[in-house]
């Protein structure tokens, strides 16, 4: 919740994986494998309608929220940065006012992530955090979905992040104290994720570890995953950033240190022969389509759960 001083909010926003429960988030999880599974054919949105900010564009996050809030009953709105006046100097404030009397809904994906924040601050309808600067959490819920679909509960996965330590990492550590997974993190010096989000998870006493070499971190693992070296807006720093990770290139020696069953993820696009090789993430454990599907699932349970007032 993120509610302006002296006001009360009749609704919920999803900036962060924590905004929820972990009872909650089980709960959420369970409603959208329901929806993967097809089992659940209700339609919360009908009649409401769901506004999407991108200031960063997406394949993934505009497709499946579009898809999924149609599926629900209901309708998207796209909106680019050519589409609204926050780039030619609208306070984010008076956005979020005015998108609150025509829709039920609004999500953004952009890049600094206080202004996500100040968009929820603002508006009087539900407002999704599609990916930020600081943290991705549709994105590490769906991968926990797809966890939990390929190997079972995720409190007895210990998953191993490689790479960045970006806005995904922060998420994951985040997941990990929040669900109780354990969680092996691997960065090189420089490229830490987020110490305030490494410090939540030790006051928690999470199992989060963070390691320099991706060997260890990989050992005995049940899940093995990364993300492209420079994300967008990085990419003056690409070379500087291919050097720094190329120890930390997930193949097929790093995975076959991992448990046999282990599985492969990549939140999408992927660069292959650079954070990952193509016999892995086209190779028999990986499971990144299933993982792109399970944006689809997760974000219609989140739609389901704050617009359309689904109980958890």
């Amino acid at each position: 919740m993120h509610a302006p001083s002296g006001a009360a909010r009749p609704h919920r926003d999803f900036l962060n994986i924590a905004d929820f429960t972990p009872a909650e988030t089980f709960a959420l999880l369970d409603l959208a494998e329901r929806m993967r599974a097809g089992t659940y054919d209700a339609r919360p949105l009908a009649g409401k309608a769901l506004a999407m900010l991108f200031m960063k564009s997406s394949t993934r996050t505009r497709m499946s929220f579009e898809v999924g809030a149609i599926q629900l009953g209901g309708t998207a709105h796209f909106l680019s940065p050519r589409d609204v006046q926050i780039g030619r100097g609208e306070p984010i404030a008076d956005t979020a006012r005015v998108l609150s009397r025509y829709v039920q809904g609004i999500m953004i994906r952009t890049f600094a992530h206080d202004d996500v924040v100040q968009l929820a601050e603002h508006a009087s309808v539900p407002v999704i955090n599609g990916l930020t600067d600081l943290s991705h959490p549709c994105q590490v819920l769906a991968d926990v979905l797809t966890v939990q679909q390929h190997l079972g509960d995720i409190r007895r996965a210990t998953v191993a992040w490689i790479g960045d330590g970006n806005n995904m990492a922060n998420s994951w550590i985040e997941a990990a104290a929040h669900l109780g997974f354990a969680l092996r993190v691997a960065c090189p010096e420089g490229y830490d994720p987020n110490a305030e989000f490494l410090a939540a998870a030790a006051a928690r006493g999470a199992d989060v570890r963070l390691l320099r070499d991706p060997r260890e971190a990989v050992e005995a693992a049940d899940v093995v995953t990364t993300d492209v070296w420079a994300s967008m807006g990085q990419e003056e720093e690409q070379a500087r950033r291919a050097m720094a990770f190329a120890l930390y290139q997930v193949d097929a020696d790093l995975m076959a240190r991992a448990q046999r069953h282990a599985i492969f993820l990549h939140c999408l696009p992927a660069h292959r022969g650079e954070e990952v090789t193509a016999d892995v993430i086209d190779g028999s454990q990986s499971v990144v389509w299933d993982e792109a599907e399970n944006r689809l699932h997760i974000q219609k349970a989140i739609m389901a759960t704050l617009m359309g007032n689904v109980p958890l």
